[in-house]
């Protein structure tokens, strides 16, 4: 199949589920439609060279990728906030119209708990990501294994080169940390504007996460937790230009000072300067740093 034949494929299926007068896509639910070929198959090239027991796909829209992912003959479920596209896919197995979704939610991604969702192991979480959602949704599947143990996901660019940011750059912060704490990411792909419909004003990349054994043992460990880590790197970043010291007395201690020799005494035993800044710190040292202040039981 060329490009212009998916394309028209995946522009008269907007056109059948919008109807005659019906809107397009909905620049409120941050609709860019994937059409490109190329991009499509460098995707799938990804998808079907992992290991994985069943699929997830948020916001198929028009089926760029949902349709080959119905062809690899494992379960997938589709979570769809578009109305039209949840009610396309749950025809498909009432009419017949070829393979169709074992089960289609129509939910907000953010508002689903996905712990409910029941996913095996070796589950395979894909999506062309509506970008105003990209970064908590990461962040929220990183803290909450639930089975997703890949991601195949599609970022505007930025936010790819910030989740894949190395220490002490100025993209590194928040998202790194949590991103690279719990997965191994790797680029799959770039996507300029003219591989969606319509085109967004940003460039986009895809990139590949293989979730890392060490944070999955270390959440099963009970030395800290996922919800008590986020807020720590909360904190060490609530004030950029803040020395860390300062931003985990501010915004992690309440502001109380008299833990601060305390603290201090835990950075020179981590070979931290107290003058340095939360960009300095790697994943891994940022993760000790955490470990030893609650193990101390200063986290008031």
């Amino acid at each position: 199949m060329n490009e212009l034949s998916r394309k028209a494929r995946l522009l008269e299926r907007l056109h059948e589920v919008s109807g005659e007068n019906g809107e397009g896509a909905k620049r409120s639910l941050g609709q860019n439609f994937l059409i490109s070929e190329h991009v499509i198959e460098r995707i799938l090239f990804a998808v079907r060279s992992l290991p994985f027991s069943e699929l997830v796909e948020v916001g198929p829209g028009l089926g760029a990728i949902t349709e080959d992912l119905l062809l690899l003959d494992k379960p997938l479920t589709v979570i769809e906030l578009d109305r039209r596209f949840a009610e396309y896919w749950r025809s498909r197995s009432e009419k017949s119209v070829g393979p169709a979704p074992r089960r289609v939610i129509e939910a907000d991604a953010l508002r689903v708990d996905w712990r409910d969702l029941g996913f095996s192991q070796e589950s395979l979480f894909v999506s062309n990501l509506p970008y105003q959602i990209s970064s908590r949704l990461v962040i929220e599947r990183s803290l909450e294994p639930a089975g997703i143990t890949r991601m195949i996901l599609m970022f505007q660019k930025e936010v790819a080169q910030r989740i894949a940011a190395r220490a002490g750059t100025k993209e590194y912060g928040l998202l790194t940390v949590i991103a690279q704490t719990f997965w191994e990411i790797q680029t799959v792909c770039d996507a300029g504007p003219q591989a969606f419909f319509p085109p967004p004003n940003v460039s986009s990349r895809v990139l590949q996460f293989r979730r890392r054994r060490t944070g999955l043992d270390w959440l099963a460990s009970g030395e800290g937790s996922a919800k008590g880590f986020l807020g720590f790197v909360k904190a060490a970043y609530s004030h950029r230009r803040k020395l860390l010291l300062r931003n985990l007395e501010g915004s992690y201690f309440g502001g109380d000072r008299t833990l601060t020799p305390r603290l201090q005494e835990i950075f020179a035993a981590q070979g931290l300067l107290s003058t340095a800044r939360a960009e300095e710190l790697d994943p891994e040292a940022m993760v000790r740093l955490y470990l030893t202040i609650e193990k101390a039981g200063l986290h008031v």
